[in-house]
C-alpha cells in the first residue's frame, strides 16, 4: 500500500461537511449517488439543519425537497431524519464512534460506520470501508478473491497494518476515478510502483474485448455483444412461438387465412 500512498498522497473525503453529524449525513445520501451531486445538496441541508437536534425537528416533506436531487430522496428523507432524532434521543446529540452504534441508525450500514470513524474518528478505527472502488481494485491487485465486502474487508483488514486502515481506502478510491475504471482500467498510465505490483496489469494490456478477469465489470465491447446475443435470440423466440392455424385461432384473434394476428 506504501506505492499508493506514495501516488496519492493528497487523498482525502470528497464529500463536504464540518461536523461528523454532517458527514454521517453526506455519506447516507451519497448511496446509489455521486459524491459530486451530494455536495450539491448538502449546503442548502446543512444550512436549514445544521445539528441533530435541529434536523430532527425538520419536516420530512421540507428534507425530501432538499435532497430529491440525490435520488430515492423519500427514504433518505426518512433515513435522516430518524438518524437526527436517535443521535438526539439517544446519544444526547453527540455521534457516537463505535461501528456497534453508527450502525443501529437508520441508513448507516458498516461501510457507512467505518467512512465516519476513519475520518472523524481515526484512533477508534475498527475495519476498512469497503465500496466499489475498493472491491474493484482489491481484486484486480489480489488482495482478495471475494466478491461480498464484508469478507473483502477480512481479507483487507489481515494484510495491512492498523495505521493503514484510515487511509487505504480513500487512496484506492482515488486510484479507481483516476486509472483503475471499471469499465478498462488506464494501465499504460498507472503509477510504476502500483502497476509493478498489480498481477492483472498485463492481461489488460493484452486484451481487447471479452470477460472481465476480475469479474467485477466487462468492456463496453464485450457488453454490446452479449446484448446483440440476447436481443437475437430473444427475437428467434418471438418468432417460433404459438403460431396457430386459422381453424384454432382464438376468439382474441382475427383470422388472416393461414394465420393469426393479435388485435
Amino acid at each position: 500500500m506504501h506505492a499508493l500512498h506514495e501516488a496519492y498522497p493528497d487523498a482525502h473525503c470528497a464529500l463536504t461537511f464540518e461536523t461528523p453529524f454532517q458527514l454521517l449525513i453526506a455519506t447516507i445520501l451519497s448511496a446509489q449517488c455521486t459524491d459530486a451531486r451530494v455536495n450539491l445538496a448538502t449546503p442548502a441541508l446543512f444550512a436549514a439543519y445544521p445539528t441533530a437536534q435541529a434536523m430532527a425537528q425538520a419536516p420530512v416533506a421540507h428534507l425530501e425537497e432538499l435532497v430529491q436531487s440525490t435520488g430515492f430522496f423519500r427514504q433518505k428523507a426518512k433515513n435522516i431524519l430518524a438518524t437526527a432524532q436517535r443521535v438526539t434521543d439517544v446519544y444526547g446529540g453527540v455521534l457516537p464512534h463505535t461501528i456497534a452504534e453508527l450502525t443501529t441508525l437508520p441508513g448507516a450500514a458498516r461501510k457507512t460506520a467505518n467512512v465516519v470513524i476513519s475520518v472523524c474518528f481515526p484512533e477508534h478505527a475498527e475495519g476498512i470501508a469497503v465500496d466499489t472502488h475498493v472491491q474493484r481494485i482489491a481484486r484486480r491487485l489480489g488482495m482478495t478473491r471475494s466478491w461480498e465486502p464484508v469478507p473483502i474487508e477480512r481479507d483487507l483488514l489481515k494484510l495491512l497494518p492498523r495505521d493503514e486502515w484510515n487511509h487505504v481506502t480513500l487512496t484506492m478510491i482515488d486510484h479507481g476515478r483516476a486509472i483503475c475504471r471499471a469499465p478498462k482500467p488506464l494501465c499504460a498510465s498507472c503509477p510504476t510502483g502500483i502497476a509493478s505490483r498489480c498481477p492483472s496489469r498485463e492481461r489488460w494490456l493484452g486484451r481487447r474485448c471479452g470477460a472481465a478477469h476480475d469479474g467485477v465489470r466487462t468492456s463496453w465491447a464485450s457488453g454490446r455483444c452479449r446484448r446483440r446475443t440476447r436481443r437475437s435470440q430473444a427475437s428467434v423466440r418471438r418468432s417460433t412461438t404459438a403460431v396457430h392455424l386459422a381453424p384454432h385461432a382464438p376468439t382474441c384473434g382475427r383470422s388472416t387465412g393461414r394465420r393469426v394476428t393479435r388485435v
